[in-house]
């Protein structure tokens, strides 16, 4: 059985971590929308970093798990992009637009799950 879920969820926010994503936080989104059932969301702070984590995320769960996106909307260089797992929706953008944007606000109703990240050290 293909991963899935929170344990999927769980799978891109370490993946983002090793690449430094910035600001990585993990809502379920069961209960408040129907688009999915759990979001990642993280940042990035320049265009390199934004590539990087995209090209990462992707590829270790690909690698580990097996499991691809079913779609990506946006490219690196409109500086937000989501990989959809269908039950897992990553968005990886830059510091201004998730400012701007405001998705924290957004979500405010979702539970965050809380995850361990890796040590910074």
């Amino acid at each position: 059985m293909a991963i899935q879920g929170e344990e999927l969820a769980l799978a891109c926010a370490k993946a983002a971590d090793e690449v430094k994503a910035e600001n990585i936080r993990v809502w379920d989104m069961r209960g408040v929308s129907n688009l999915t059932d759990y979001m990642v969301v993280c940042s990035g702070s320049s265009m390199p970093q934004l590539r990087a984590i995209l090209r990462d995320v992707a590829g270790k769960v690909e690698e580990v798990y097996g499991v691809k996106p079913t779609m990506t909307e946006g490219k690196a260089d409109t500086k937000w992009v989501v990989l959809d797992y269908i039950d897992v929706m990553v968005h990886v953008m830059s510091d201004e637009l998730r400012e701007y944007y405001g998705l924290e606000d957004l979500w405010k109703d979702a539970k965050e799950v809380e995850w361990q990240a890796a040590d910074k050290n």
